[in-house]
């Protein structure tokens, strides 16, 4: 399997812990054997009168000794045995969080976040008690079970041991042949879980959508019946589970009942001594917990194995995105860009996102890319940062393939700029600097300035510690946008793409913000995607994409001279914002 390379790496590095954790079990199981014996040969020597009153104390003497230590061996196996599994958890999540880290986004296209979070919660759970309790009972039972086995049969009588059994063995039969229908009980379990908090999740996301078109009281009902649904599932597994531990007592019960009265003729006869009688019932109250405790282990285990079945499902996914040319040695590029015969379509769509695509960007100029929605203008970036596979020979950034070139070499270099804009629930300090401590307040201000939005920034009471809401809910569009290109300009990019990055901002903003850009963009390579001309007029190069592919390309001028889609898109919007104006005029 794919996780058990991280488990042993896990195991490896606290292997000390775990020898000295398992060594104190088992000497604690050993001691608790011994108690058993010693408390029968106590009670024969006082029935026989064969040891005296002193011999008798320091026996009791002993057993106290014993149990003292038992104490203390049993506290440092749980510290031992149960931290690990702690500290396994916290391993596996920091796994698991940079496992994901390395996926391509095709993954997250197809994952939901609440099925995510319940790989991250539930299912790690469910390990770590595994290699806790499940663990200490599995060792525990082991040797307690078979050694009381053995001391029954070879110093007490095999023939009751034999007739105490019965019912036991019926049992653990019972418990063998539920197991799988337990692990897979568990696995709908963990589905239900994901698909309950995916629900949350996106409810509270959506939650001004929802406000807006006033369906609280239908989203209520929504999570009533996904709830329902969980708790159905939920109850279903516990119904069937819950079944073990009862068996187990009952068929105890059976055993204790048997053993007074096969035990008691035993005894009467001279088969076996009153000590032993006593010695025996104390061995199987000994084998009664890890017995009972089998259905909880059994229990533990199939849901840890199923828990382990769905993570091998995340390790087992490999980002087909990788460096291919280790001997790359520049950390900085010029910034030229080539695209040759680009033709793409989504993992697993068979729709051509983007047609037959051919640009020469030089170092240092602009691109602007305007069309339709849906005409692939976003893709174009995404190719370009390596979000996606891109097939060799296709692109190239200062001459050399795109995939030759490291992923954190090509990031690094490119500064972005989503439709999105989506920042953290922290400081905007912290958002501009992307938690990243090499950049001093100066740059973090200046950033701020060249994005035209430190002035809101200071207004705030808190100015740059001010936090903001999850996914910076609480600034306004045109102020999350301007953060976001603060966040991207702070790296110094060679190449520089706004994603339609300045829709949310007013006129007069956007006309600040680009006189701003084109200082930024002097000696860089600047890409920007949008739906306004006003945007995109001064690039260096204009393309039209629709359907996937380039219908015109030019400069502004030469685009309207053409009187193609560009004009017409642009006597639309001229259109509109005289009549903007006229309205304005008329207030």
């Amino acid at each position: 399997m794919v996780k058990k390379w991280i488990f042993q790496e896990f195991v490896m590095k606290n292997i000390g812990k775990y020898f000295i954790g398992i060594s104190a079990l088992v000497l604690s199981c050993i001691i608790s054997l011994a108690l058993p014996k010693m408390l029968g040969y106590i009670i024969d020597s006082l029935q026989t009168l064969s040891r005296t009153q002193d011999e008798i104390f320091w026996l009791a003497f002993l057993m106290l000794a014993l149990s003292v230590v038992l104490f203390g061996l049993k506290f440092l196996w749980r510290h031992m045995i149960m931290g690990r599994s702690r500290d396994l958890e916290c391993f596996l999540r920091a796994k698991l969080f940079a496992h994901l880290q390395t996926l391509p986004m095709k993954f997250f296209n197809n994952r939901k976040t609440g099925d995510l979070m319940a790989y991250a919660i539930n299912d790690l759970h469910a390990i770590r008690a595994s290699f806790a309790f499940g663990l200490v009972n599995l060792i525990d039972g082991v040797i307690i079970n078979f050694a009381s086995l053995f001391i029954m049969v070879r110093t007490i009588n095999p023939v009751l041991t034999l007739i105490a059994l019965g019912p036991v063995i019926f049992s653990v039969f019972l418990i063998a042949k539920m197991r799988k229908k337990i692990r897979g009980k568990f696995t709908d379990v963990q589905e239900a879980f994901a698909s309950l908090s995916d629900k949350i999740q996106e409810n509270i996301s959506g939650i001004r959508v929802v406000k807006a078109f006033v369906q609280d009281e239908n989203e209520i009902r929504k999570l009533a019946d996904e709830s329902k649904r969980r708790m159905d599932v939920y109850m279903d597994y516990v119904k069937f589970s819950s079944i073990l531990g009862p068996a187990v007592e009952v068929s105890f019960g059976v055993s204790y009942a048997l053993v007074i009265i096969f035990g008691s003729t035993f005894v009467t006869r001279g088969l076996i001594s009153l000590g032993d009688f006593i010695a025996f019932n104390s061995y199987l109250m000994l084998m009664t917990r890890p017995i009972t405790h089998i259905s909880r282990v059994v229990e533990i285990w199939q849901r840890s194995m199923a828990s382990m079945k769905r993570l091998d499902e995340i390790f087992i996914e490999k980002s087909d995105i990788v460096d291919e040319n280790p001997t790359f040695d520049k950390d900085r590029f010029k910034g030229s860009i080539s695209i040759r015969n680009l033709t793409f379509s989504y993992p697993g769509s068979k729709t051509e996102v983007l047609k037959d695509i051919n640009i020469d960007l030089d170092a240092g100029k602009t691109l602007a890319i305007i069309g339709m929605t849906g005409s692939g203008k976003t893709t174009i970036a995404n190719l370009l940062l390596r979000l996606y596979k891109v097939e060799r020979g296709k692109i190239f950034i200062d001459g050399t393939d795109i995939n030759d070139i490291p992923l954190a070499t090509l990031r690094e270099n490119i500064g972005y700029v989503p439709q999105d804009n989506f920042l953290f629930s922290a400081s905007i300090k912290d958002n501009i600097s992307f938690f990243t401590p090499k950049y001093s307040q100066e740059q973090i201000e200046e950033a701020a300035k060249m994005a035209s939005v430190y002035d809101n920034i200071i207004e705030f009471p808190d100015k740059f510690e001010t936090v903001v809401g999850e996914r910076g809910i609480t600034l306004s569009g045109g102020q999350k946008q301007r953060v976001s290109i603060s966040r991207a300009i702070i790296k110094d990019p060679s190449i520089l793409i706004l994603d339609d990055s300045l829709s949310a901002v007013d006129t007069k903003t956007e006309e600040e913000i680009l006189t701003n850009i084109k200082e930024i963009l002097k000696g860089r390579t600047g890409i920007i995607i949008a739906h306004r001309i006003s945007t995109i007029k001064h690039a260096d190069e204009i393309i039209v994409l629709e359907r996937g592919r380039i219908v015109e390309r030019g400069t502004h001028n030469e685009l309207l001279e053409l009187k193609g889609r560009y004009y017409r898109l642009y006597c639309m919007q001229m259109a509109e914002s005289n009549l903007e104006a006229m309205e304005e005029s008329m207030v």
